[in-house]
Parts: C-alpha cells; sequence; structure tokens
C-alpha cells in the first residue's frame, strides 16, 4: 500500500496487514482521488473508520490543509502516527482513538465542520445510513463539502435531505458512493 499522488507519491504506508482491516486498494483509492481531486487542495478532512490512515495520508499528500483521523483499533491509532511521523506531517493531524459514535459527537459538540469525510467501515456493520444522517443533521459537511463512501452492501434509505449523491462506482464486490451537500438550488428539485 502507498501514496499514489501529490508530494509524498509513492511513500509505502505501514498498516496494510492489521488484523481487523482491510485496506482499500491503490486502484480504488487512485479513482477517488481522481473524481475528488479539486476539493482536496486546502481542505480540512475526516477520516472516521481511518485504518491505516490511507485515505487521510492521500489527502495530506495532496495538500488538504489538516486531517481528523479516528479509529478505535489502538493498532490503527499507533499506525496511522508512525505514517504520520515517518512522512514527517504530524501538524497536519489529529488522531483520535474512539468509537465512531464518541467521535462524531465529540466533533459535533466542537461545531467542526469538515470540506470531505471519508466513511469505510467494516462491512459487516450496517451503520452508514446512522452515519450520513448525523453527518447531515449536526452539520458537520460544509458547503460544497463531499462525503467519500466505501462499502460492499449498503441500503440508502434515501432520506437525506441535505445530502445528494452525484457519483458511484464499483469494483468487483467494493463500492464507492460520493455525496454532495445539497445547495439551496438544489432543495427546489
Amino acid at each position: 500500500m502507498r501514496i499514489i499522488s501529490g508530494f509524498l507519491k509513492g511513500r509505502n504506508i505501514k498498516g496494510y496487514n492489521i488484523e481487523g482491516t482491510r485496506p482499500t486498494m491503490d486502484r480504488i483509492k487512485e479513482s477517488v482521488f481522481s473524481i475528488i481531486q479539486g476539493k482536496v487542495k486546502d481542505s480540512y478532512v475526516l477520516d472516521l473508520f481511518a485504518g491505516s490512515g490511507s485515505y487521510g495520508l492521500e489527502a495530506i499528500s495532496n495538500q488538504a490543509s489538516f486531517v481528523v483521523f479516528n479509529d478505535k483499533n489502538k493498532e490503527c491509532v499507533k499506525v496511522i502516527k508512525e505514517n504520520l511521523e515517518n512522512f514527517n506531517v504530524l501538524n497536519k493531524a489529529l488522531v483520535f482513538n474512539f468509537d465512531y459514535k464518541k467521535c462524531l459527537e465529540f466533533l459535533k459538540n466542537e461545531k467542526k465542520q469538515f470540506d470531505l469525510i471519508f466513511l469505510d467501515p467494516p462491512y459487516k456493520l450496517q451503520i452508514l445510513n446512522d452515519i450520513l444522517n448525523f453527518i447531515e443533521k449536526n452539520d458537520l459537511l460544509k458547503k460544497d463539502g463531499l462525503v467519500i463512501v466505501e462499502f460492499e452492501h449498503f441500503e440508502e434509505n434515501n432520506e437525506y435531505q441535505k445530502l445528494k449523491r452525484i457519483k458511484e462506482k464499483k469494483y468487483g464486490y467494493k463500492n464507492i458512493y460520493i455525496y454532495a451537500k445539497k445547495g439551496i438550488e438544489d432543495e427546489d428539485k
């Protein structure tokens, strides 16, 4: 697993073999970042189920201003910190070791908003609707922000008031949905 673009391009990311994680394949990450490329520079990013930190590190490499990493697995948190230190980008990140619900509550209470939110939860958990509803209800996404969701199976509830799916891609059994925060012009549709 490696950084595929930006100023850290080609650097190897530790943590592809952490028990209980499922690393995002380079070709999926490359495709996602080609889609969102115009939104990454100077962005404030949340990598909620960070694992090794692959998505967040890619964002830093592509000039995101700051990334909040979260994973409840202590080994993942340790590896993310090692990767940040090895790449000399500790000043561009904050790493939490929370359950995702606790992390979201903390960010809500701190009134944080993000330009990009990466959601790649364990596939066996059916929690994406709850998370997307929480993000929407608590205004965690900035105007023109994007939520990037990686999943195997997801029964979208289509009840989102402020989120609109703008892109979907399939890679074998893995799927990517990208949601944008609806603008005022979209609300009449």
